[in-house]
């Protein structure tokens, strides 16, 4: 029997097993579910496509809860798609789903619910909230599986985005929401997950980021530390940090990407050591745990999705607003400008920002 104090909770369904399975839970323990797939991309992609809007509305349909299918293209071309190409050609690296939560879903989507009158909004994320009386503000934690574990991705939520939103799926591992999903009866319950950058089905990026911007090859010049010509490069947007392969120069031993400058047009490689570095600034920041950070802390700090988090000491920058520099213990390989670095305190994220 549905019980009745709960609220109506919109759910961001992708058309994959763990939106689905989100929502199958939500009803299951009272809510009244609406679900919602955002049309995002009208190109080819492997994320909210034509095929993910049939399945999302089919798993609604079995579950008997109003689907709806919302149009923030323009908003995605902008704050996805066009950040994502800017910061390439600027010679970052970029971080597009961590973009994409903190603008369309956790932004717009969510005010779109509010006007509608649904307070609250749910994902697929494995990720935990909790709510800690003593602090009165929200937390945010690691999932359960940390091999799945999203909340890296997380970090720029605000205290009134973690009040409204629900993680269903942050307790259980992946195997154990597939045989949930089973459970439900649900169509998409192996479907694969989508891997690498949902807009790009082919995975070439180089390709996609001319076609958006026009590009004409840039040649300049690849260098070494000490700034010797060692050969030439077709544009900076077709490197980042750590980079191996693909640089079409011979120098006797292997060579990395180390660096990239932008008002150079030049792409810097070196040794295979030169790619480690332990000391970082990180701007733009946002903090979860506490207000702002007046003081050294030691935490560790993830510096990319798939990177283990590395101890290190973080103080305040007295040179620059808004940042920290990041200290850590043991040099750390391919430190990356224009991705996140994310600060935890075992499971708990205290903050994050970008690496300068």
């Amino acid at each position: 029997m549905r019980q009745r104090n709960k609220p109506k909770i919109a759910v961001a369904m992708s058309g994959g097993v763990d939106s689905s399975t989100a929502a199958a839970l939500l009803k299951q323990s009272g809510y009244t579910v609406v679900g919602i797939t955002m049309r995002l991309w009208s190109e080819a992609s492997r994320c909210c496509g034509v095929g993910d809007i049939d399945d999302a509305r089919r798993v609604c349909t079995q579950l008997d809860i109003p689907f709806y299918v919302m149009n923030y293209e323009q908003e995605f071309k902008l704050y996805v798609i066009d950040y994502f190409c800017r910061e390439y050609v600027n010679g970052r690296t970029p971080n597009p789903c961590i973009l994409c939560n903190q603008e369309i879903k956790f932004h717009f989507l969510l005010d779109k619910s509010a006007a509608l009158g649904i307070e609250q909004l749910a994902t697929g994320h494995y990720a935990n909230i909790e709510y800690d009386s003593q602090k009165s503000r929200y937390l945010l934690k690691k999932g359960v599986d940390k091999a799945k574990d999203q909340s890296y991705a997380l970090f720029s939520m605000k205290q009134e985005q973690l009040a409204r939103i629900q993680f269903p799926l942050g307790k259980y591992t992946k195997p154990q929401t597939r045989k949930l999903a089973r459970q439900f009866g649900l169509p998409v319950s192996d479907k694969p997950d989508s891997q690498e950058i949902c807009f790009i089905p082919d995975n070439d990026y180089i390709r996609f980021i001319q076609k958006e911007l026009a590009l004409q090859p840039q040649e300049g010049y690849i260098v070494d530390l000490a700034g010797r010509k060692l050969g030439k490069h077709q544009g900076i947007y077709r490197y980042t940090i750590g980079q191996r392969s693909g640089l079409g120069i011979s120098a006797g031993r292997p060579l990395y990407v180390v660096g990239i400058d932008a008002k150079k047009n030049e792409v810097i490689v070196g040794g295979a050591e030169d790619v480690y570095r332990d000391e970082l600034v990180v701007d733009t920041l946002n903090w979860i745990a506490f207000d702002t950070l007046t003081e050294p802390i030691v935490a560790q700090v993830k510096i990319r999705y798939k990177h283990e988090p590395a101890d290190a000491v973080i103080t305040p920058n007295p040179r620059l607003a808004n940042s920290v520099i990041v200290k850590f213990n043991q040099p750390q390989r391919a430190v990356t400008p224009g991705q996140a670095a994310v600060f935890y305190q075992d499971d708990i994220v205290l903050g994050g920002g970008w690496i300068r």
